[in-house]
């Protein structure tokens, strides 16, 4: 595993920006402990804005289906900055390396639980699995217009889109395998296989 990690935190945000964050936490959180309770598919959305004391037309407002609740975050706006903070004539590779061991060492810190609840609900819910390609594409775009501020080249660049789905692509099997292992999976755990992962990709994907 790397070496210390930065601690990077939201981009700064005006204050009605914080507000519907802080709504998005709160129904994400009410939704997380009615799934803990009662599982995924019992849960109906009127429920989870009872629990996060809202109204449903606020819960749709932010999340338009129930699958989003789980797979929709801040986490591409986190990556994306922790990219922009690395060094300018840092490789591409390793400014993306790095900027992801930050950030996923700050929601370890942060919010371990929930990260561990969600992966397990990707793993194990095939509505949620069904929307996983649709999410990694947007977060794709997302690193891609990042690297192409960086390295001046187009936002749809082949060589940056086949690199942005490697890494991607590999953080998503480094998630399930680590949740896969269940209790013997900790969160330093998860930092090491997503260096091992990523240096992987960067040394060529030999094995």
């Amino acid at each position: 595993m790397a070496s210390a990690h930065t601690s990077p935190a939201m981009p700064r945000t005006g204050l009605r920006e914080r507000k519907k964050i802080r709504t998005r936490q709160a129904i994400r959180r009410a939704a997380y402990r009615l799934f803990a309770e009662r599982g995924y598919d019992a849960t109906p959305v009127d429920r989870i804005a009872e629990a996060a004391d809202v109204s449903p037309s606020t819960v749709f407002r932010y999340f338009p289906t129930k699958e989003d609740i789980v797979l929709t975050d801040e986490y591409d706006e986190m990556l994306a900055a922790a990219v922009r903070a690395r060094p300018a004539g840092e490789p591409p590779l390793a400014s993306v390396h790095r900027a992801v061991l930050d950030v996923l060492g700050h929601i370890l810190e942060h919010d371990p639980a929930e990260l561990r609840q969600r992966t397990a609900l990707v793993h194990e819910v095939p509505a949620l699995r069904g929307r996983t390609a649709e999410c990694l594409a947007e977060s794709g775009r997302a690193l891609c217009a990042v690297l192409a501020a960086r390295t001046g080249r187009p936002a749809d660049d082949l060589e940056l889109r086949v690199l942005v789905a490697a890494v991607l692509g590999a953080l998503q099997e480094t998630m399930m395998h680590w949740i896969e292992r269940g209790r013997e999976g900790t969160d330093a755990d998860l930092l090491a296989l997503a260096d091992r992962a990523l240096r992987l990709l960067a040394d060529g994907l030999r094995l």
